[in-house]
């Protein structure tokens, strides 16, 4: 079946994102409703019929593990691994596919990487701060008044909560790719599929090209965090509480945003309510809890054992169980190097890393997303945050005129006061020393390519994703003359259960013309370097494809390897050759995504020695947000990323090279 190139990666834009979305009718004298929007295809009506996420043919999967190993491995090397890949197939690899494909048989309702992802997520002790939350800021409201602190809070906190109400009540659009919208994405369509019973929906939406997602992680999205516990951490969830964590100064704050009915508490009540917090004086808080969040994760555990026993278990409950968490922050950003260091991991006393997300806002309303990763992946964020920038800034709640209510916030506002011993005092501030440490050694640096995007690289007839790996592969060769292993994320949503599958950008391709650009452009005529390009193109257009239909090598190889370590199974050779831990050390660590609502994104290095980069290919320029740790310098790894998109544009235009 015909793949949307794109599936995952410039996450598809929801249906409701963009001109033409339905506006919500305005319930009489109410003001903007409770919904944004009324979808008249319920919000899971495709989840019954997805296809299962394939589990390739091992052989498949060898073929692809070793052309993903032949750029990084000398001939001698190579051999080696190709013996431990003959043997692998032909021997334990074949048992434990089989009893994988078994297993699989064994549970429909899910997919072979759910569990094991979970597992790898739930089971790992490194602080969620920079090793897995990454962030989204979204774009300032078009209308500058709106971006003052106080209504821009206000107006996101409704649309997030208009947002569960929908999503709740089944009216959220279902997201869907459509590879042709003009025959999908109509109102014609919507009203036909809705009579096809759920267990079929999926192939009435295949017929038109049309590609409906998996949608099983956004029940996560709200009243959820992650727990610490000893060897594996849990993920919980009260989908009854009614009430929003705000985090100021460190201080926590808690209050209703839903009624007894369900219904959400008008807008100039909370409103008020945020008034209050904002304007409350209590001082910073002495021992901040938040930075206990940031630790490794049984150190958390047993600390969090220790706050329950001295008394503190019920305003853990109500932290846990929130909606979600609102930090507001009592300064502004000064520009975007600042924007990301705030958004990513901020000073550690105002966040509840935890938390499925943390909405983040600044004095001078700069706002982001900060997201939990085990629960779910960046297509069921991306969707929550575009609804929320679409609704807050098209359709707000209040307006910078609006009056608070009269409400009285001393009583409805509670502010939470934890107990703490010595032990835990002793805690935070170990929490605090490691953290502010740690967050010394990171370097954030970003650029903005203003030469070109999608539109002219489309006209050259290739791939923007391709060219932007390009320039990173070339850049790192300038910098430190070899190739190394990249990680490019590529969602597997259109499956059930699906998660993420690995691109792996790194060729013989990308290589090849990578060293041609980097050590010989003069030797290559325009043309030739051109014909690399389109070389390069094609080959990352055929492995993102391949990614997004579940027919990558990564998690095929992660799970197996799951499977042997659950079934006490010695490790087999494959997994203890040094080439398969180098293909898995990713110095060059990427994620793409696109949206008119983000202004950028960014996560930390996945290794001591890489780069976390962070980018997106817009209609006219090129957005890079790239992290590193001392060993390796964000700085200038940028500097030849941007010479080597100065290079291609170069060759494309017909000019020769500059070395």
């Amino acid at each position: 079946m015909m793949v949307p190139r794109l599936l995952l990666r410039a996450w598809p834009r929801g249906p409701a994102v963009g001109p033409g979305a339905p506006s919500r009718p305005l319930s009489a004298g109410s003001g903007p409703g409770q919904y944004l929007q009324h979808s008249i295809v319920p919000t899971m009506h495709y989840q019954d019929s997805l296809p299962r996420l394939p589990i390739p043919k091992l052989e498949d999967t060898i073929r692809r593990y070793l052309s993903a190993q032949k750029p990084l491995l000398d001939d001698g090397q190579f051999r080696k691994t190709e013996q431990f890949c003959k043997s692998f197939e032909n021997g334990i690899g074949k048992e434990l596919h089989e009893q994988l494909v078994a297993q699989d048989k064994q549970n429909k309702h899910t997919s072979y990487i759910s569990g094991p992802w979970f597992d790898m997520y739930l089971s790992a002790r490194d602080s969620v701060v920079l090793n897995f939350n990454p962030f989204m800021a979204f774009n300032p409201d078009p209308k500058s008044e709106y971006n003052d602190q106080l209504t821009r809070a206000t107006n996101m906190t409704v649309s997030a909560i208009r947002f569960l109400k929908t999503l709740r009540a089944g009216l959220l659009e279902p997201e869907v790719f459509h590879l042709n919208p003009a025959k999908s994405d109509t109102d014609t369509f919507k009203r036909l599929i809705r009579f096809v019973p759920s267990s079929l929906s999926w192939y009435g939406a295949y017929l038109v090209n049309a590609y409906p997602l998996d949608m099983s992680q956004y029940f996560r999205l709200f009243n959820s965090t992650r727990l610490p516990k000893p060897s594996r951490d849990e993920l919980f969830t009260d989908d009854k509480a009614r009430h929003l964590l705000v985090l100021r100064k460190g201080n926590f704050y808690i209050f209703d945003v839903l009624d007894q009915d369900g219904n959400i508490v008008s807008p100039s009540e909370i409103q008020a309510h945020l008034k209050y917090i904002l304007s409350d004086s209590s001082p910073a808080a002495e021992f901040p809890l938040a930075y206990l969040t940031s630790e490794n994760r049984d150190i958390w555990a047993e600390l969090r054992q220790k706050l329950m026993s001295s008394g503190n278990e019920e305003s853990l409950r109500k932290v846990d169980s929130a909606v979600f968490c609102l930090c507001l922050d009592d300064f502004p950003i000064k520009d975007l190097v600042h924007l990301s260091h705030n958004m990513l991991h901020g000073d550690g006393t105002n966040r509840w890393f935890d938390k499925s997300f943390n909405l983040i806002i600044t004095k001078d309303g700069s706002a982001a997303v900060n997201f939990e990763h085990s629960w779910g992946d960046g297509v069921a964020v991306l969707r929550f945050f575009n609804e929320v920038f679409k609704d807050s800034t098209q359709i707000p709640a209040i307006t910078p005129q609006s009056q608070p209510a009269t409400a009285d916030s001393t009583v409805t506002v509670q502010k939470l006061n934890f107990k703490l011993t010595d032990a835990l005092k002793t805690g935070i501030t170990a929490a605090k020393e490691k953290f502010d440490a740690t967050m010394k050694t990171l370097t954030i640096d970003c650029l903005q390519f203003q030469r070109g995007g999608k539109e002219f690289l489309k006209k050259q007839k290739l791939s923007p994703d391709a060219v932007a790996q390009l320039a990173f592969q070339m850049a790192f060769l300038r910098q430190y003359g070899q190739t190394v292993a990249t990680y490019e994320s590529c969602s597997t949503a259109a499956f059930k259960h699906g998660r993420t599958e690995t691109i792996r950008p790194a060729s013989i391709y990308t290589k090849r013309c990578s060293e041609a650009f980097v050590r010989e452009p003069s030797r290559h005529s325009a043309g030739e370097l051109q014909q690399m390009m389109v070389e390069c193109s094609k080959y990352h257009g055929q492995l993102t494809k391949e990614a997004a239909m579940g027919q990558g090598f990564d998690r095929h190889l992660f799970a197996l390897r799951h499977l042997a370590a659950a079934k006490g199974i010695i490790l087999p050779e494959l997994y203890l050759d040094p080439a398969y831990g180098q293909i898995n050390h990713n110095v060059l660590s990427t994620s793409t995504l696109s949206s008119p609502a983000v202004n950028l994104g960014g996560f930390a290095p996945v290794v001591s020695d890489g780069f976390g980069v962070g980018y997106a290919v817009h209609g006219n320029w090129i957005g890079c947000n790239v992290s590193s740790y001392p060993g390796r310098n964000a700085r200038e790894f940028l500097q030849c990323v941007e010479k080597a998109l100065e290079d291609m544009f170069d060759a494309l235009e017909g000019k020769s090279i500059k070395s």
